[in-house]
């Protein structure tokens, strides 16, 4: 997907020797996290509305340089890196530099995330699977093999849970009868994570427990 259509140029960024107060006026009119900052046309980094209000605002931004995050993505990152910079900087908007350190303009969050919705991940019909195995026993080739020997297909997995001996796998799939899939999952020793309306083991299991409760009070 090409994301270059979706840089926004409607506000200039900040210059290193603005004052504080200018970034200030800017956050009171807008709903950014944070606002970009360049110096003789190169981009600085990025401020943050929270640091802006406690600054003074009659002293200049290169006064704070020690707050100013240099956070940013290329012009040639693809949409999910793009997804996770702007989660690991918790902020809704992003520069984007070209060649030689060149300010291009912005990303908004609201966009990058209108990106994401529209994958078949998300917006086609299907079920979710979320299954968990040994960290050293699981295999996205195994994963898929599972999924495709019961004719269904996969709209998308990734990695959604880790620890020091387990690992969790979501897994979008295409309309198909879950139940099939789950048990195949079982007999590859997976724990399934997620509960399905339809998982006949479970509904088994739950017989099998009211009727021996039914026994035991006789």
């Amino acid at each position: 997907m090409n994301t270059l259509e979706y840089i926004i140029n409607d506000i200039e960024p900040l210059n290193l020797n603005a004052k504080m107060k200018e970034a200030q006026i800017v956050f009171k009119h807008l709903t950014y996290s944070h606002l970009p900052v360049v110096h003789d046309g190169d981009y600085v980094g990025c401020i943050a509305e929270n640091d802006a209000y406690c600054f003074d605002g009659d002293k200049q931004l290169s006064d704070f340089r020690y707050a100013i995050e240099p956070f940013h993505v290329l012009s040639n990152a693809n949409w999910l890196d793009t997804l996770k910079t702007f989660a690991v900087h918790n902020c809704n908007i992003i520069p984007v530099l070209g060649e030689d350190n060149q300010y291009l303009g912005y990303y908004e969050l609201n966009d990058i995330m209108g990106i994401f919705n529209s994958t078949p991940f998300l917006n086609e019909s299907g079920g979710i699977i979320v299954v968990e195995k040994e960290i050293q026993d699981y295999s996205f080739s195994e994963i898929c093999q599972i999924v495709e020997s019961n004719k269904a297909h996969i709209f998308g997995l990734f990695v959604s849970r880790t620890s020091e001996t387990k690992v969790e796998v979501t897994l979008k799939i295409g309309q198909s009868s879950l139940n099939s899939i789950v048990q195949t999952f079982r007999r590859y020793n997976y724990t399934v994570v997620s509960q399905h309306d339809e998982d006949k083991f479970m509904e088994d299991l739950k017989d099998r427990s009211k009727y021996l409760d039914k026994y035991l009070n006789i």
